[in-house]
């Protein structure tokens, strides 16, 4: 007698479910999937118990007939799937499903309640309770002529009672559904987004006019408006693949990488790759404990991506992996360049809440000046507010009393402590760290260098022979053109070794070895010698740093307004090499607020 047993069709479609819906936030997003495909303009979204208890999806597509009901909760059954040739056509995609496991998943281990009327039919209901369909019958639907679905899903993994012990607290289960509604609305700013919780009103978006002139409000109405107003327009497209977006100014940064979105062909996905591709993107710009925020929208025939590699469809497989990397790197960057000086409005933010944090008392003396704060350099000086913490030391310039500074970053006016240049413009005044600014300005002039072929070499007196395995020995020799062109000349020394004759100079002294073997395991896992340019890139900024106007150092005025002007013509001059301010911009409004006079 055989040991071998066909399963049950009800354990069949258990163990299906546990693969598409793992927890609460996964249901929804089938379901607001299928409102998606259907054409909804509008989809609204309850969850009680942390969506334990109850689940409620209500949208306006083209809705289903008794028939469309019957097959919907069959599993294997779709309308999605395109045929070609008489077969199904699994590299021709455009929906959001296509598995048609969903629906069966969810009635295999919950009350499931499909109610839905199309234009042209009467209201019909059917229900899956823990896999037992009944139905379809007649149900009240709404208003007269209206049409669309009623996704209603109690008591989910009632069925499968060890799952439903793995579910976190309700609290972490509504903020993975409302994770998941953020993400889903941010692909389709044309349709309305509502998500109650517990009867409580948690998101309430309305639908933009313009699927792409809306993407920015619905992004700011979701990732907060400080994102709105410190987002650079992300465009680019190579070799029939478009990336569209926004990505954050690198002085808008994140202490993770929770505020990172990509989304092909107007799916959600999580990809290692834009981890990756962001890091090398921001990697002049960012400490890497910092992370900027975007969304990024990927565009592509469907033939190009895979979006059939997990159950969940959360996951995706490029054709070409290393064109969609350099895509998003080479977008990134262009992007951050078109921003020119610009920093994030935060930084201005932050330094007003500070001064207003550090307010004096009202019962201080109203006698803030002191002549004793009156540094005699021969440079005419001015008076400065009290500041117990840090009595400021101002040296004035002399500029034409008519001057219009009507620059972004203004005229010179003073320097204060030997290390801040203060400059007035039209509407306000700019701070500028002297020290931050030229340390990047120096920065990206060793950058032009190194992009324009200058990286000088500098040979070995004894070549340095590097043992690795013979694979590697081959992608390190196949790559050695490239790696010449960054300064380090590499050749293949037998088998299972290569010899290093000239190294980049600006390294200096480093373990080769090292060097090497990083570069053999970085060219294995992404087929890039990334860390040599990170090297270098590294190296440039700290040579940037010593060889940079250094704090306490005294300019002039013709030093102080050719600093800025140079700011002003240089990309990424807005923040340092690790992400921080070079400057800070008040505009005239917000310092008369600080004096009460607004």
């Amino acid at each position: 007698m055989s040991r071998i047993r066909q399963l049950s069709e009800g354990t069949i479609n258990r163990i299906a479910a546990g693969e598409v819906v793992e927890r609460p936030a996964a249901a929804i997003k089938e379901l607001v999937e299928n409102a998606v495909d259907a054409g909804a303009t509008r989809i609204d979204i309850s969850a009680s118990g942390g969506g334990a208890d109850l689940l409620l999806v209500e949208d306006d597509g083209i809705g289903m007939n008794a028939d469309d009901l019957k097959l919907a909760v069959q599993r294997h059954a779709t309308s999605k799937l395109p045929v070609l040739g008489g077969e199904d056509d699994l590299s021709h995609i455009v929906t959001m499903g296509f598995r048609g496991e969903a629906l069966p998943s969810i009635g295999a281990v919950a009350r499931l309640s499909l109610a839905s009327r199309t234009k042209d039919s009467e209201a019909m209901e059917i229900r899956v309770d823990g896999g037992r369909v009944q139905g379809p019958m007649p149900a009240g639907f709404r208003g007269k002529g209206q049409h669309g679905t009623r996704a209603e899903v109690r008591e989910l993994f009632y069925a499968t009672p060890a799952r439903l012990k793995f579910l976190k607290s309700s609290r972490s289960e509504d903020l993975a559904i409302t994770d998941m509604v953020k993400r889903l609305a941010m692909a389709r700013p044309d349709i309305s987004f509502t998500l109650t919780l517990d009867g409580r009103k948690a998101l309430d978006l309305a639908a933009e006019p313009d699927l792409m002139d809306g993407r920015l409000p619905r992004l700011a109405r979701i990732m907060g408006r400080e994102f709105g107003d410190n987002a650079a327009l992300v465009e680019a497209r190579r070799e029939g693949v478009s990336l569209s977006g926004y990505a954050g100014l690198p002085t808008y940064n994140r202490a993770n990488s929770a505020m990172q979105f990509l989304f092909v062909n107007g799916r959600p996905v999580r990809d290692k790759l834009l981890v990756g591709a962001v890091r090398g993107a921001y990697a002049d710009f960012l400490a890497r404990d910092r992370h900027p925020a975007l969304a990024l929208f990927l565009e592509c025939d469907p033939d190009f991506v895979d979006v059939n590699v997990h159950p969940a469809k959360t996951e995706v497989r490029f054709r070409d992996a290393g064109l969609v990397r350099g895509l998003i790197v080479g977008a990134l960057k262009h992007a951050l360049s078109e921003a020119g000086h610009r920093a994030s409005t935060t930084v201005a933010g932050s330094a007003l809440s500070a001064f207003q944090r550090q307010s004096p008392s009202p019962f201080q003396s109203p006698n803030i000046f002191s002549a004793a704060h009156f540094p005699t350099t021969g440079v005419r000086e001015a008076p400065t507010p009290y500041s117990a913490a840090l009595p400021m030391s101002v040296r004035m310039e002399e500029a034409p009393v008519d001057a219009v500074p009507d620059t972004p970053l203004g005229v010179a006016r003073a320097q204060l402590h030997e290390t801040y240049v203060v400059a007035q413009t039209a509407d306000g005044i700019v701070i500028v760290d002297q020290h931050a600014a030229h340390e990047r300005l120096v920065y990206e002039r060793m950058k032009k260098a190194l992009a324009n072929g200058g990286v000088a070499r500098q040979p070995l007196l004894i070549p340095e022979v590097v043992d690795l395995d013979p694979s590697e020995v081959t992608r390190v020799s196949e790559r050695a053109e490239e790696l010449a062109e960054l300064g380090l000349v590499i050749e293949a020394f037998g088998p299972d070794a290569v010899v290093v004759r000239e190294v980049p100079a600006m390294l200096g002294k480093l373990d080769v070895k090292g060097l090497v073997r990083d570069l053999a395991d970085e060219i294995a896992e992404s087929g890039n010698a990334l860390s040599l340019k990170e090297r270098l890139e590294d190296v440039s900024g700290t040579l940037a740093c010593h060889m940079s106007v250094r704090a306490g150092r005294r300019l002039n005025a013709e030093e102080m307004n050719a600093l800025l002007r140079e700011m002003e013509a240089t990309p990424h001059s807005g923040q340092c090499n690790h992400g921080r301010p070079t400057y800070v911009e008040l505009k005239l409004a917000d310092i008369e607020k600080l004096f009460g006079r607004r």
